[in-house]
């Protein structure tokens, strides 16, 4: 039985909705769209993403 790392592929800020999501063949996190408008949130805001201690990255397989 082995691990797995699990890393995260979307992100939202918690204090101003900016939404991120994981681009692959970039390898960067890229800003996502919602009916067609970018989701940016405020340009004066630090991000607080909602990524946390309860985010696993380790999948038993």
């Amino acid at each position: 039985m082995s691990a797995k790392l699990r890393t995260p592929t979307a992100r939202v800020c918690e204090r101003c909705n900016r939404a991120e999501y994981w681009d692959e063949d970039l390898e960067a996190w890229q800003i996502d769209r919602e009916d067609g408008e970018k989701r940016v949130g405020s340009p004066h805001c630090l991000h607080e993403w909602d990524i946390n201690g309860a985010f696993n990255p380790i999948v038993e397989e």
